[in-house]
C-alpha cells in the first residue's frame, strides 16, 4: 500500500519551510534575520505557520525587506487583524547587508525566504542567497535522487 500524499511536515522548531526553494535555486549562502511583525502575526505563526512559497526578499533604501510571504490573519482578532500579504522588514546587521547588497547586484543572485523559526520568543527568517537552476540542472536533480533511491531500495532488499 502506498503512502499518502498528505502535507510534509515541518523541521523541529519550523513555523514554515521553502523546501520547493532548493529545487528551483542554488542556494550559496544562508543568513539568520530577525523580522519586525504584529501582534496578530506572531499568534498567528505560533498557530498556523505561513506559506513561504513565492516569498523573496529585496533591498529598498538600504533595509531588507520581505515580499510576498503568507500569515494568515489569525482568527480571534477578526476586526484588529493584519493584511496577510504585506510587506515585512527584516533585521541584519549593517556590515552584512551592505555587503549582501553587494552580492546581490551580481547578475542571476536573489534573496530567497528558506524557513521562518521561532529562537526563544524571538520569530527569525532565515533567508539564502541563490542563483536560478537551468531546466537541465533541474532534470539532474531529479535524476540524482532517482538513482539514490534506487541503491537504496537495493540496498535495502539485500539486508532481507
Amino acid at each position: 500500500m502506498a503512502k499518502g500524499k498528505g502535507k510534509r511536515k515541518v523541521g523541529a522548531g519550523d513555523v514554515a519551510s521553502n523546501r520547493y526553494a532548493s529545487h528551483r535555486y542554488n542556494l550559496l549562502e544562508r543568513f539568520e534575520c530577525g523580522i519586525v511583525l504584529e501582534g496578530t502575526e506572531v499568534k498567528s505563526l505560533r498557530t498556523s505557520g505561513a506559506q513561504l512559497k513565492d516569498g523573496y526578499a529585496a533591498i529598498r533604501d538600504r533595509e531588507l525587506w520581505l515580499y510576498s510571504v503568507h500569515i494568515p490573519p489569525y482568527g480571534p482578532a477578526s476586526r484588529e487583524n493584519h493584511d496577510p500579504e504585506r510587506p515585512r522588514k527584516l533585521l541584519l546587521h549593517r556590515r552584512e547587508l551592505d555587503r549582501l547588497a553587494g552580492r546581490v547586484q551580481e547578475r542571476g543572485l536573489t534573496l530567497v525566504p528558506t524557513r521562518i523559526y521561532f529562537s526563544g520568543a524571538h520569530a527569525k527568517v532565515e533567508i539564502a542567497l541563490a542563483r536560478g537552476k537551468d531546466l537541465y540542472d533541474k532534470r539532474q536533480a531529479l535524476r540524482e535522487r532517482d538513482t539514490r533511491r534506487d541503491i537504496e531500495r537495493g540496498l535495502r532488499e539485500a539486508r532481507r
